[in-house]
C-alpha cells in the first residue's frame, strides 16, 4: 500500500466534506496531529477508527486502502490486492515484534545475573543485597512478561495433528510448556495436545 498515495487521499476527500483536520479529528476523537501524519504518509489510521472514517468520509475501506475511488469492474481485484498487502503488512510486523521478544529476554536476563554478580561479589551490607537481587528479579519478571505477550500475539501457533493455526490466550501460553517457541498446548480445533511451532503466516 501506498501510504503517500492514501494520505493525499484521505486529505481530498476531507476537504470534499469540508472539514478541517481539527474537526475530522474531534469528530474521531483523536489529535489533529494523527490527521496530518496521516495526509502526509507517515502513518495510517488505526483499524479500530478505519470505518468510522470512511464513513465520515463517504468511503469504503477498500477506496481508503487503495488511496482511490475503486471502479465496480476492478473492485474484487483492489480487495484482493489491499488484503495480501495487509497480510504481508502484518507478518512483517510480527517478525519485527518477535525480534523485540529476543531482545527483551537477552536483556532482563543479563541485568539479572549482572545483579546477583555484584550483590554476590561486591562488598555491601546485606540489605542492599537483597534489594538488588529483588530488583533483578522484577525486571527479569516483567520483561520476561512482556516477551511473552508479544510471543502470545505476534503470528500464530500450527497445531501439528490438524495444521490449524490460531491465536492462543495469554494465560494458556503462560502455562505450557515449551522448548523456545514451541509450546505443548490443546487445539481448539482438533482438540488434540501437540507440540505446536510459532509461524507468521495464517496459511
Amino acid at each position: 500500500m501506498d501510504q503517500v498515495k492514501i494520505g493525499k487521499f484521505i486529505a481530498a476527500c476531507r476537504k470534499k466534506a469540508n472539514l478541517t483536520q481539527m474537526q475530522l479529528a474531534e469528530i474521531l476523537n483523536i489529535t489533529d496531529r494523527a490527521v496530518s501524519k496521516w495526509e502526509t504518509g507517515k502513518a495510517m489510521p488505526d483499524s479500530s477508527i478505519m470505518l468510522a472514517l470512511c464513513d465520515i468520509l463517504n468511503i469504503s475501506v477498500n477506496d481508503l486502502l487503495s488511496g482511490e475511488i475503486v471502479s465496480v469492474d476492478n473492485y474484487n481485484k483492489e480487495l484482493e490486492n489491499n488484503l495480501l498487502e495487509m497480510i504481508k503488512q502484518k507478518e512483517q510486523a510480527d517478525k519485527r515484534l518477535l525480534f523485540l521478544e529476543i531482545f527483551i529476554g537477552v536483556v532482563v536476563s543479563v541485568l539479572l545475573f549482572a545483579l546477583i554478580f555484584v550483590a554476590a561479589f561486591v562488598q555491601m551490607e546485606n540489605g542492599m543485597r537483597v534489594a538488588l537481587i529483588i530488583i533483578g528479579i522484577t525486571l527479569f519478571a516483567i520483561g520476561m512478561g512482556y516477551a511473552m505477550r508479544i510471543e502470545q500475539t505476534a503470528g500464530y501457533y500450527a497445531c501439528s495433528k490438524c495444521g490449524h493455526r490460531y491465536i492462543p490466550t495469554y494465560g494458556r501460553v503462560f502455562l505450557a510448556m515449551h522448548v523456545n517457541r514451541t509450546r505443548y498446548m490443546k487445539c481448539p480445533q482438533c482438540h488434540q495436545w501437540s507440540w505446536q511451532k510459532k509461524v507468521l503466516s495464517k496459511k
